[in-house]
């Protein structure tokens, strides 16, 4: 594992914001559980994700549907036939392997002639053999008569078999989009570089239904959107965004077009969120296996098609890994560790301190405390020095630190302290509201 991001993973668990999930089990691979901080910083990324892509469009709507949905829809999206990884093992020390990793060209490889990456051994991977990525289920009373369910392997599914209940009901006209952050499941047969890849993940996906002819224009439009994005509210470097197109070698099979907005993570570029043209696809596989017909009946030009699809789909757990790098700086200077997250996304806004824990400066640092907090998520901390809680704030990521000081008493003024700059300012209680709801504009 890259040094960096071992030095990120420790700090999440000592910070409390990822733990590997069962951990006094001595953990389970690839599932993750997200601590006090964690929490609050997966539900802000959300929540801006929610904000941007629904409340600032009037033409887009939300949706949340089921994990379990009908079989039948996984044999139309392709994933029964289609959603399989090659899978290759080392007979020798039992290391398993995506054999699309270890070669490019899998068919014309000599795979009994391979050295095991792991073990060095050579002559002893298997064959590539087909593994189907979806977790089987059994619903009904009792396994041997139960019918056999999957747990989604994307939530964009459950859109699709939602589109025509949902413009009917909201009196879309096309083009509209339908939004939805939700919980995915797959096998994946290897799981690295922390929640990077995990095999329970959420997705946070928005399926633009446009006109035939025009979904062009839609790519191009929704791919710039989604990169401002990153920059404008998540904080992210520009200069580690970048467009990566699909090759015709790499598209998916429900395809025109595809590109990845990559980010340049410590160890390497790989993906954060897809910008597809599913083109008909979706919908006319369900027109076909479900019977029902699907088309939209645009009134004003007199005529009935099938949309074309224009997907947004970003993993929340990626999302956040991206600004956990992102904001990770070690301060060699002042000997400290500091998360850069925008105030916007941060856990904990503030963190205000009694400067000594008598003469009546933490009951005012408590009436601050009461003023701030039905607003946004702040922290009181008397223990310690104050530059020793100044510091463990800053690996918290916490934008503000505000000091309750004998001035406080005489004035009516507090010191509020700038994680990245470790300036500090004076200034009265009663604009700290204002100061900390600017910074989040």
């Amino acid at each position: 594992m890259n040094k960096t991001i071992e030095k990120i993973v420790s700090l999440c668990k000592q910070r409390g914001f990822v733990y590997q999930s069962s951990d006094i089990y001595g953990g389970f691979g690839a599932v993750y559980d997200y601590g006090p901080l964690g929490v609050e910083l997966k539900n802000n990324i959300a929540n801006a994700w929610w904000k941007e892509m629904t409340r600032n469009h009037e033409n887009i709507v939300g949706l949340d549907s089921g994990i379990l949905m009908h079989p039948k829809i996984w044999e139309a999206s392709g994933h029964v036939g289609e959603f399989h990884d090659p899978l290759v093992d080392c007979k020798h020390c039992g290391a398993r392997y995506r054999a699309d990793e270890l070669a490019d060209d899998i068919d014309n490889t000599d795979w009994e002639n391979m050295k095991c990456p792991k073990c060095g051994t050579t002559g002893k991977m298997t064959s590539p053999r087909q593994f189907n990525l979806m977790f089987k289920t059994q619903v009904g009373p009792l396994e041997e008569s139960g019918s056999t369910a999957y747990l989604r392997p994307e939530t964009a599914q459950g859109i699709y078999v939602n589109y025509q209940l949902v413009q009917g009901s909201t009196r879309m006209k096309i083009p509209f989009g339908i939004a939805q952050i939700g919980k995915a499941f797959r096998n994946e047969i290897i799981a690295r570089n922390f929640i990077f890849r995990t095999r329970e993940f959420e997705q946070m996906e928005m399926q633009y239904f446009t006109q035939p002819g025009k979904d062009d224009n839609a790519l191009i439009e929704w791919k710039q959107k989604r990169l401002d994005f990153y920059d404008d509210v998540l904080g992210i470097s520009p200069e580690k965004l970048r467009f990566h197109q699909h090759g015709d070698n790499e598209l998916a099979h429900y395809a025109k077009e595809a590109w990845d907005i990559e980010y340049n993570f410590p160890f390497g570029w790989s993906e954060v969120e897809g910008i597809h043209n599913r083109t008909d696809f979706d919908l006319k596989n369900h027109e076909e296996f479900s019977g029902k017909n699907l088309k939209y009946f645009d009134q004003e030009n007199n005529e009935r098609y099938l949309p074309y699809i224009i997907e947004t789909s970003a993993g929340l757990n990626r999302m956040l890994l991206a600004v956990l790098s992102d904001s990770y700086w070690e301060d060699t200077e002042n000997n400290r560790t500091v998360m850069k997250f925008d105030p916007k996304i941060a856990p904990t806004k503030a963190v205000i301190c009694p400067l000594v824990k008598k003469d009546g400066l933490p009951e005012k640092a408590r009436s601050i405390i009461e003023v701030l907090k039905p607003h946004f998520n702040v922290l009181y901390d008397q223990q310690g020095s104050i530059g020793k809680r100044y510091y463990r704030q800053d690996e918290a990521g916490t934008p503000f630190g505000i000091t309750v000081d004998h001035q406080t008493i005489d004035d009516g003024t507090v010191t509020i302290r700038y994680r990245d700059t470790q300036k500090q300012d004076r200034y009265s209680v009663e604009n700290i509201l204002k100061i900390i709801q600017d910074s989040l504009l």
